[in-house]
C-alpha cells in the first residue's frame, strides 16, 4: 500500500508536470508552423481512436493525459531515489518516452505521425518537473 504522503506528492507533481511538460513540442510546433494542438489531438486518439473532431478529441486528450500524468507521477514518486533525483528523472523520462511513444504510441497513427524529438523532450520535461516538485515538497518536511 502506498503512503498517503507519496500519493499526495505524486498528485501535486503530476498535475504541475502535466501542465508544463508540453512546452517543448508546443514551441517546436509554433516554430515550424505546425498546429500546436496536434500533440493533444493525437493524445485524444488514445481514447477515441478514429475520431477526427477537435471538440471530441480535446476532452479525450485531457482525460488521457491527466490519467497518464498522474499514473506516471505515482510511479516516479515511488522509484526515483532521493539522491540525484533530477539526473535519474532524465533517464526515467526517456524510459517513459520509449514506452509511451515506441510501444503504445506507434499503434496510433496520429501519435506515430508526431515529430519524435519534441515528444521525447516533453517526456523528459515531464519527469524532471515531477522530480523537482517531489524534491521541494519533501525538503519542506521535517526529518523523520
Amino acid at each position: 500500500m502506498l503512503d498517503s504522503e507519496i500519493v499526495v506528492d505524486a498528485v501535486v507533481a503530476g498535475a504541475v508536470a502535466a501542465v508544463v511538460s508540453g512546452v517543448p513540442s508546443t514551441l517546436n510546433a509554433l516554430a515550424s508552423g505546425a498546429n500546436p494542438l496536434e500533440a493533444s489531438l493525437a493524445a485524444g486518439t488514445l481514447l477515441r481512436r478514429d475520431e477526427q473532431r477537435v471538440s471530441r478529441l480535446l476532452p479525450a486528450a485531457m482525460a488521457a493525459h491527466g490519467a497518464l500524468s498522474l499514473g506516471w507521477a505515482v510511479a516516479l514518486a515511488v522509484v526515483l531515489p532521493r539522491r540525484r533525483m533530477t539526473a535519474w528523472s532524465v533517464l526515467a523520462g526517456l524510459a517513459i518516452a520509449a514506452l509511451d511513444l515506441g510501444v503504445v504510441g506507434r499503434r496510433f497513427p496520429r501519435i506515430r505521425a508526431l515529430p519524435l524529438a519534441p515528444q521525447v523532450l516533453d517526456h523528459v520535461a515531464y519527469a524532471m518537473t515531477v522530480s523537482c516538485v517531489l524534491s521541494r515538497r519533501r525538503a519542506r518536511r521535517p526529518p523523520g
